[in-house]
């Protein structure tokens, strides 16, 4: 009996494996892995574009910075309200009941509960008949065949192929999976051409931070937490005013504590721990790091707050706060990860750099706009060992900028979208691209590309780029951030579309934390300002003097030479008056000087450069 004995395993076994079905494998058109902000961000859109999506999430929520990572305090945006970023934040101001029930710290004016955010997002996708989201899903394994992207998972499902993948992880995993290069840390000056970033390239990247949330259980309560381990409270002297830094060394304004804590207070009496001036910010890079060191890392970084925490219960008094015991669904009432300000960033078809961002008309690149930003370039390195090797990247002054659409598509793989903060950008542009408005509207740009991809039956790197712009335009989404010209304006589609063709430049401004792009609809126009604007699209000679004011009359033979030119017939100049009449209400005349908005008007609906006019990827006019 005992010589049949392994003839019998053998048996069993084929027996059991005869009797297990093969893993099903889940197909859909657009596969997302990350559901962090850019992720449902582009979940969601894909699929209200009519392409079937599947999102992946490797914790219990959705939301990553927003919620999963504790950081409930929006940075920027606030003026240029469009296309998702609105939508969710109304959806918050709807939640606690208007916008000043929000302002309820100093940091932001968008402070909310993250388990509030993360019940408005799954209230959205669980909306969308064409999405389906697997939570607690590990991608394994990933690699294209035949024009279709397979992949091995850990969780719910164990296979999902996909014809287009976007990863929206929180450091790029998907990316360096598949193969596309990617850099980490900071640019040589020689290669991003800006002249702040450091002359030798490196691989520091911003501190993350182990954000908690407190809660206050009232005056007599003891949430006191025990100190981890090597605890030194000088560490965090001078993260406030009580008496214990010496304030000539820091060369950092230093807070009254009470201020500090306010800095992101949330509703409900709970406070945001995330706080830059010797509290918690931490330095690791834990980017290539397999998934185990990660986790000890992030213990490290988790234990650091934990210590600031003890800090402010013990050393400032403020024993009343404690973990909030209602927000995270953890053992240790933590966030289930850390805040990533910093992630791999592709090699893409784009690379933006903060030479395209401070002067965008000395390049193409805006000309295909995607997803606005307005928030300063903001680099996190006070955690960094050694300062010496750290350049100066504190509030860089910049305009506001539109994020060119090819920093979404890899350099050489095809139907392969990147999202979040692992987009093609210049380590130093990282430091405004990262926040949470501007990932919300990179997720919904990559969302839409994909789902006009499928559409189309064409390649993501294929897809028209006034196409997607389009779309966006639809959802009253920014591709230029103009704050005179809001989504609800009824000229706003047709400033927005004249705006990407640089036909009417735009005028850029930079005041202190405010970075401004302002179209300034009531102003005139000079003949050297329609001359350059043109030239792009049509030679044109103008009997003016460079800094003469036009008038409508001078306009309308422009248009009239300009259809000529395309071969497109006649048109009544009465027919041109008559629409100006009709936008201002009361009668205008040839002899009229013409403004910004009219000019606009009048070139979108008499030659309709956004369409008539394609561009490539980089921007370039398409002859």
């Amino acid at each position: 009996m005992t010589e049949l004995r392994p003839f019998l395993l053998i048996l069993l076994w084929i027996c059991y494996s005869c009797g297990k079905s093969a893993p099903e494998t889940q197909s859909c058109d657009v596969l997302i892995i990350g559901g962090g902000a850019s992720g449902t961000a582009a979940a969601i859109h894909s699929a209200r574009l009519g392409a079937k999506t599947i999102l992946i999430e490797e914790t219990p929520w959705l939301g990553g910075m927003l919620t999963s990572a504790g950081v409930s305090a929006i940075d920027g945006n606030y003026k240029l309200e469009s296309g998702f970023w609105h939508e969710f934040r109304n959806e918050i101001f709807n939640h606690y009941g208007g916008a000043d029930s929000v302002k309820t710290g100093w940091v932001s004016n968008v402070l909310f509960e993250p388990s509030v955010a993360e019940a408005i997002l799954t209230k959205l996708t669980d909306s969308e008949d064409n999405l389906r989201v697997y939570r607690n899903t590990v991608l394994k394994l990933i690699r294209q065949k035949e024009n279709r992207w397979h992949t091995t998972l850990k969780g719910e499902l164990e296979k999902i192929d996909a014809t287009i993948i976007i990863d929206a992880t929180e450091l790029g995993d998907v990316a360096k999976k598949a193969g596309i290069k990617y850099d980490v840390g900071m640019d040589a000056r020689k290669k991003s051409l800006e002249l702040i970033a450091p002359k030798k390239a490196n691989n520091i990247i911003q501190d993350l931070t182990y954000v908690a949330i407190l809660k206050d259980y009232g005056n007599g309560a003891d949430m006191t937490i025990k100190p981890p381990k090597n605890y030194n409270p000088s560490t965090f002297y001078c993260s406030c005013d009580n008496n214990t830094c010496e304030q000539d060394s820091i060369n950092r304004t230093l807070w009254a504590c009470d201020k500090m804590l306010e800095y992101g207070k949330l509703p409900n009496d709970k406070y945001i721990i995330n706080w830059p001036i010797f509290g918690n910010d931490f330095y690791t890079n834990t980017i290539d790091l397999p998934r185990a060191k990660r986790e000890e890392a992030y213990e490290k970084a988790k234990d650091f707050t934990r210590g600031f925490i003890y800090y402010i219960q013990t050393e400032l008094g403020y024993k009343n706060l404690g973990l909030a015991d209602d927000e995270f669904p953890t053992d240790d009432l933590f966030p289930f990860i850390p805040y990533h300000r910093e992630s791999r960033r592709i090699h893409g078809k784009v690379r933006f750099t903060l030479n395209h961002l401070a002067k965008p008309y000395d390049y193409n690149y805006f000309r295909t706009g995607i997803a606005v930003g307005d928030y300063a370039v903001d680099h996190h390195h006070a955690a960094y060992p050694d300062q010496t090797k750290v350049p100066d990247l504190h509030f860089y002054p910049v305009p506001s900028y539109t994020i060119p659409m090819g920093c979404l598509l890899p350099e050489k793989h095809s139907n392969f979208i990147v999202a979040e903060k692992s987009i093609s950008v210049s380590n130093i542009v990282n430091g405004t691209t990262r926040l949470q408005p501007v990932c919300l509207l990179i997720g919904q740009a990559a969302g839409t590309m994909a789902a006009l991809a499928i559409k189309n039956n064409c390649a993501t790197e294929e897809v028209s780029v006034r196409e997607v712009q389009q779309s966006l335009l639809d959802a009253k989404t920014y591709l230029i951030p103009y704050l005179d010209i809001t989504p609800d304006h009824k000229q706003f589609r047709t400033i927005q579309k004249i705006g990407v063709t640089g036909i009417i430049k735009a005028e850029l401004r930079n005041a202190g934390w405010e970075n401004q792009t302002w179209f300034r609809p009531d102003s005139l126009i000079t003949s050297e300002e329609l001359k350059k604007g043109i030239a792009p699209y049509l030679s044109l000679t103008l009997d003016h003097d460079p800094q003469d004011l036009l008038t409508v009359q001078d306009v309308v033979k422009v248009i009239h030479y300009w259809r000529r030119k395309l071969d497109l017939p006649e048109v009544n100049t009465s027919d041109i008056l008559e629409i100006l009449d009709k936008l201002h209400g009361k009668i205008i005349t040839k002899d009229s000087q013409i403004t910004r908005l009219q000019l606009a008007i009048l070139f979108d609906q008499y030659i309709n450069p956004f369409e008539r006019y394609p561009i490539d990827i980089y921007g370039e006019i398409k002859k």
